[in-house]
């Protein structure tokens, strides 16, 4: 691992997020993020902030983008949110909001 970034407590299932992060692992910075700039899912955004997170604290180390490849990237449940909406009869339903946490690690690529 050289570089890595956690994104905490954001308002997004980790389910959702999963879908996206599928299509990242494994590839290199450049193709990633060509991937994420032409992704239509609502939740990218959340991801593309952590993922140029990563990508400035490898270049603060000396690397360029270039010589980066995503070698972990995982979405964690985080804690969940307990709502309540009314319902017939004068009951009440539970509304689960869940949250999430996003971890993004980089590494260099094997020449």
């Amino acid at each position: 691992m050289i570089a890595q970034a956690k994104g905490r407590y954001l308002r997004v299932s980790p389910t959702k997020i999963r879908q996206i992060l599928d299509l990242l692992r494994g590839k290199d910075v450049p193709a990633a993020l060509g991937i994420l700039a032409h992704l239509n899912k609502p939740t990218k955004e959340k991801i593309v902030k952590v993922f140029e997170s990563a990508i400035a604290n490898a270049k603060l180390k000396g690397l360029s983008e270039n010589q980066l490849v995503v070698s972990k990237i995982t979405a964690d449940q985080g804690p969940v949110w307990k709502r309540f909406r009314a319902a017939s009869f004068g009951r009440a339903s539970e509304v689960l909001k869940k949250t999430s946490h996003i971890t993004v690690e980089l590494d260099l690529k094997v020449k």
